[in-house]
């Protein structure tokens, strides 16, 4: 019978996992080789009545913890409810609890935060976000930002002359340089640019055509004019060259190769011979130029303009604005004869 005890005891001993682990119930031996049995099986009974009963309970498990991360990029849509269902509550973080920010891919797109509150908003078609300040809520020309890093744009609403609702466009025909068109709500303006500029894209103004750099509107395609092939010394010097179709107009080609038009003031023709503007009757092939346009009274004037007054003559033809002074009152003495 002890010998069963004493098996029974080992058994339960290795298969309480407690005793296992506490040194408190560790077994000692005792210096004659005898064991404290009493001690020993009391903690056995307790450690198998604690695993009893945390069987019947299921056990307490270690809650797990997780981690929510917001988006960083573009915020996302969720719908709260069937009855909001049409108006989405974007979930994110905003950079700061209130301003305007850029987003992350599309530069006609921007989101407003008012109190952590965000709101996605959208650019008049033709317009981006400009993101300069997280303060102001301005959209702008895409001429004036720059978009390289979020280039999708909403779907283009095009109108008459006009690509998208706003903005600077050019004209249809490729081949018609210095015509474009400002559009404004759908609405377009026709702006033609001054003799001898074009349209120039990138800017968004009328810039010479080597600047440009638009196909079919180069220097040559614009004038019909080739700079001369010259020295390296005189393309330095920037050569200038009479117009065969304009006494008024001349071409300066730029180091040489890159034709500009220019012109003279009204009245006066370009003398090729000193490279200089100059009055017809000094150049005989361009002697009748104003006739028609001109009276030779008027050509005269021009060329022989009167000498503009000074201040000082200004001042004393022009005419005063002081009010005349009133002259002094004199009251009548009435003198009485003593009769």
């Amino acid at each position: 019978i002890i010998i069963i005890i004493i098996i029974t005891i080992i058994i339960i001993f290795f298969s309480c996992p407690c005793l296992r682990r506490s040194q408190s119930f560790a077994i000692e031996r005792s210096t004659n080789h005898t064991y404290n049995m009493d001690v020993r099986l009391v903690a056995i009974i307790l450690c198998h009545i604690a695993l009893l009963s945390g069987q019947s309970t299921g056990g307490r498990k270690r809650p797990l913890t997780t981690t929510t991360v917001a988006p960083r990029h573009r915020p996302t849509a969720a719908v709260e409810d069937e009855e909001t269902a049409d108006q989405l509550q974007l979930e994110s973080e905003c950079p700061e609890p209130n301003g305007f920010f850029a987003d992350a891919n599309q530069c006609d797109k921007y989101y407003a935060c008012s109190d952590n509150k965000i709101t996605e908003k959208l650019c008049p078609d033709g317009m981006v976000f400009n993101d300069y300040s997280s303060q102001q809520e301005k959209c702008d020309l895409p001429l004036n930002i720059d978009c390289s890093q979020r280039p999708a744009l909403q779907t283009p609403q095009p109108a008459e002359h006009c690509p998208r609702q706003n903005g600077y466009f050019a004209h249809e025909n490729p081949n018609i340089c210095d015509k474009f068109y400002y559009c404004v709500d759908g609405k377009f303006n026709a702006i033609t640019c001054p003799g001898g500029l074009v349209y120039n894209e990138k800017s968004g103004i009328c810039t010479w055509p080597d600047e440009a750099k638009k196909k079919g509107c180069s220097s040559q395609d614009v004038f019909n004019f080739r700079c001369p092939n010259v020295t390296s010394e005189i393309a330095q010097q920037h050569p200038r060259y009479a117009n065969p179709e304009d006494c008024q107009f001349f071409y300066v080609c730029v180091n040489g190769d890159t034709p500009r038009r220019n012109g003279c003031k009204m009245g006066q023709v370009f003398n090729e011979a000193s490279g200089k503007c100059d009055w017809p009757r000094n150049v005989p092939e361009c002697a009748d130029w104003y006739k028609g346009v001109l009276t030779d009274e008027e050509l005269y004037n021009l060329e022989n303009p009167k000498p503009k007054e000074t201040s000082k003559e200004k001042e004393a033809a022009a005419a005063s604005r002081r009010k005349p002074s009133r002259p002094p009152t004199t009251r009548r003495t009435v003198v009485e004869d003593d009769e």
